[in-house]
């Protein structure tokens, strides 16, 4: 056993003690010690580092990304006397927690990228909640669930106040499915695991973990049940897939979730859409201190002297009615002899062969990916979530859409990725706003931050443009919310992760967490529940119909109670006892980092 484990156990539990409870299921020994005599946690304590509270001379700076990250950086920059200017290329803030407005029958609601919970582990959060005194926007949703389709009882994850390795001590105290977990420490790979997961030290353990995959790590005597129970559902939880997320990023993210911290998983939501309850603070507040946020802008170049950002320039407009030119990678998936496709998600492009224009096929409804429909009659576009209709040249038919899909230019094509521009505009750089600061900081996902880098002009810091270059991005998600006519009996928290479905990995009662969902649901009667794919192979749903069917299909495998026949249904009639009355998809383009990413610094 490693000295850093020894030392973790010198506290108060002996080694041998552990090592019944994990190798031989004898808990009982265990319950003599009294709750109450645990050792207490280390109660958390800022950095004691001093530091002026704000620049002793004018200072500006320029952030690239309106995300959390860029948000909470223009945020704490401009309480420190910087003068920041915000660049978001999209129309809404907020990035994977962007918000905007979607209309459902009569009804406006605000629809999200997915359900996002706070754990209390979260200090920066938390922190940065009570500076802008907008706790009233946090509810606790008290306990969190996790129910698995096969072989397992739900697991109950409740808030504790116990230091390790007690906190994990009541982990398996509290779990129904302790005596599965079928962890025994005369095996050697077993006693490999344990050590790993109860002595993580970094960067040792990440940096000799981080060059295996989990699903490689586990493929040989591993804890079956440890794995189905704990690894698989968490490592999805990431928004990363097994076989692409390393053996070290687990690692450190049960070290974070389960040992490091004894606050245990409980966490909270918020009471309405997260752009009200935390981007629009946010942006007041960075306005109030003077700095300049602009949203819908689409940066055109990036200046480089010397190894170091000299200015950045900007143009007002989206990619769709902006004269920047922009990059996307052939999706073999969808691609065929008669139609080629570019880009993933809800960003996709087809280009005939030949041809010197590209169609965008985002739905100019509500943002959908619309699909190519061919028969002996039509040939054209159709939008799997709300009907509309497009023809091949991309002009509406019919269906809810008032405009045409959007047109590019075919700039010039590099081995498996063309370069596109808007139609109907020319390339021009005297239009545009330059922007020179003392700081630039880029906040962009990494297909944004890649972009930024091949916008670039002069000497770029080669060392970061490597890391940069070498940057991937992990396997897309997905999630659909719907709306229901009736409610239904839920046993589990209002936020449940799911284990073992084909392609859901959470699900989400909104008619119990955010107020506008829960007066909806008051006023008709209904529910609306959202499932969420943390992470999916594209090869396996290749379009947004694909995704919709199957959601559709585990909905009612999830909530049984919504996919049953009604008691006594009329001759012929097999109708679901929950009937959809609306469904609203989002399924992002596939940005975030996966495993053995370089950490970009500079």
């Amino acid at each position: 056993m490693s000295q850093s484990l020894e030392g973790l156990f010198a506290q108060t539990l002996a080694r041998r003690n552990v090592l019944k409870l994990f190798g031989f299921g004898s808990i009982a020994a265990l319950l003599s010690y009294s709750r109450l005599s645990k050792p207490q946690p280390t109660v958390y304590q800022r950095d004691r580092l001093e530091l002026p509270a704000r620049v002793g001379k004018p200072t500006t700076a320029v952030v690239i990304g309106g995300g959390l990250a860029g948000l909470a950086t223009a945020y704490e920059l401009s309480q420190r006397g910087i003068a920041v200017t915000l660049l978001e290329r999209s129309p809404q803030l907020g990035g994977k927690i962007a918000s905007w407005p979607i209309q459902v029958g009569d009804d406006q609601f605000m629809m999200e990228h997915g359900f996002h919970g706070f754990f209390p582990q979260y200090y920066n959060l938390f922190s940065l909640v009570n500076e802008l005194n907008i706790q009233q926007n946090f509810k606790s949703l008290d306990f969190y669930s996790l129910v698995y389709k096969d072989h397992y009882a739900p697991e109950v994850f409740r808030p504790s106040n116990s230091a390790f390795p007690w906190n994990v001590v009541d982990l398996a105290i509290s779990s129904s499915n302790r005596l599965k977990w079928g962890i025994n420490l005369t095996h050697i790979k077993h006693l490999e695991v344990f050590r790993e997961i109860t002595g993580f030290r970094n960067p040792q353990s990440y940096e000799r973990l981080d060059n295996i995959s989990v699903a490689d790590w586990v493929a040989d005597d591993f804890p079956r049940g440890l794995y189905d129970l704990y690894f698989l559902p968490f490592a999805k939880s990431s928004l990363n897939a097994p076989d692409v997320l390393s053996a070290g990023e687990l690692m450190q993210f049960f070290h974070f979730y389960f040992f490091g911290n004894p606050e245990g998983l409980a966490f909270n939501g918020t009471c309405q859409d997260m752009g009200r309850s935390l981007v629009d603070p946010l942006v007041a507040a960075i306005q109030a201190n003077g700095g300049q946020v602009l949203t819908g802008v689409t940066v055109s170049q990036v200046a480089w002297q010397d190894g170091q950002i000299a200015n950045v320039t900007y143009q007002e407009g989206s990619v769709a009615t902006n004269p920047v030119p922009f990059w996307v990678e052939r999706n073999p998936l969808l691609s065929s002899e008669t139609m080629e496709y570019f880009g993933a998600g809800d960003q996709v492009y087809s280009v005939a062969p030949g041809a010197t224009q590209a169609l965008s096929l985002t739905c100019t409804h509500q943002g959908c990916s619309v699909q190519r429909q061919v028969t002996t009659t039509t040939d054209g576009y159709l939008c799997p979530c709300h009907g509309a209709a497009y023809a091949s040249d991309g002009a509406v038919l019919a269906g809810p859409a008032r405009e045409n899909l959007s047109r590019f230019k075919v700039m010039q094509r590099q081995g498996d990725r063309i370069q596109l521009m808007a139609a109907n505009q020319e390339l021009t750089t005297d239009n545009g706003q330059t922007l020179t600061a003392d700081y630039y900081v880029m906040a962009a996902d990494i297909p944004g931050i890649k972009a930024l880098f091949a916008l670039s002009a002069g000497s770029v810091e080669p060392t970061l443009a490597t890391q940069v270059d070498q940057l991937q991005v992990a396997d897309p998600f997905a999630v659909g919310r719907f709306w229901l006519d009736r409610d239904f009996d839920w046993d589990h928290s209002w936020f449940t992760s799911l284990s073992g479905y084909r392609l859901t990995d959470s699900i989400t009662l909104y008619h119990r967490i955010q107020d506008d969902y829960i007066d909806w649901a008051k006023r008709t009667g209904g529910s609306v529940v959202e499932l969420h794919a943390y992470c999916y192979k594209e090869k396996d749903f290749p379009t947004q119909a694909d995704i919709l069917n199957t959601f559709e299909a585990e909905l009612y495998e999830v909530v049984p109670r919504c996919g049953g026949h009604r008691a006594t249904p009329p001759v012929g009639e097999s109708e679901k006892l929950c009937r959809i009355s609306a469904w609203q998809l989002c399924q992002p383009a596939p940005n975030h980092y996966r495993r053995r990413k370089p950490y970009v610094c500079g």
